[in-house]
């Protein structure tokens, strides 16, 4: 069983955690443990005890940096503009802010939730609640049936731009505008459809 996290030091706490910080956006998904409590001058047994194990540690990063990304996206969709305006600058946004963090995105995305139940669990949360707060500004036919297909295109749009944005982080050589355009395009057209024929 994992020790309870030591919170009695928030300031060491929050020192850890910008050392695992500095050596991921460094190395990137093959950022160890022990290159994490080098860089933050201590042994592992002490960074272990600030986060329960290193699931505790990969936990904390993934809900620490998944915030600032939710935030930013919903700050984008919410906004007082028209929907393609709202749905390119939602898009936008996470395009930007996976590229500018690709270490770190693909440690969290890929090596942290690949390895550990419970970081992919934090990550699917996430994902599920940006998908449910886009359910609540598409346009959709009142009722419980358009309640669920606003549920069932909003998830689909994640899902979507989420597999687009890998695909497009290994293709350096494709503008990011292209990319948000054709994404952009894609979630209108089938909201243009769907209103035609409702």
């Amino acid at each position: 069983m994992s020790a309870t996290p030591s919170r009695r030091d928030p300031d060491r706490r929050r020192a850890l955690l910008e050392a695992a910080d500095t050596v991921i956006l460094r190395e990137g998904p093959e950022a160890s443990m022990a290159s994490i409590a080098a860089e933050a001058g201590v042994s592992k047994p002490i960074l272990y005890r600030h986060f329960g194990d290193k699931s505790g540690l990969y936990q904390t990063l993934a809900e620490r940096h998944s915030r600032v990304l939710i935030e930013a996206i919903r700050a984008a969709m919410l906004r007082d503009a028209g929907m393609r305006e709202r749905v390119h600058d939602g898009i936008d946004t996470y395009l930007a802010m996976i590229s500018a963090n690709l270490h770190f995105y693909r440690f969290l995305m890929h090596r942290a939730r690949a390895e550990d139940t419970a970081t992919h669990s934090v990550m699917s949360t996430v994902m599920q609640s940006l998908g449910d707060e886009i359910a609540e500004i598409l346009p959709t036919e009142p009722g419980p049936a358009g309640a669920a297909r606003a549920q069932v295109w909003a998830h689909a749009i994640v899902g979507m731009v989420q597999n687009a944005g890998d695909w497009w982080l290994d293709h350096p050589e494709v503008a990011r505008a292209a990319v948000v355009e054709s994404l952009t395009d894609l979630v209108l057209g089938g909201l243009t459809a769907r209103r035609a024929v409702v």
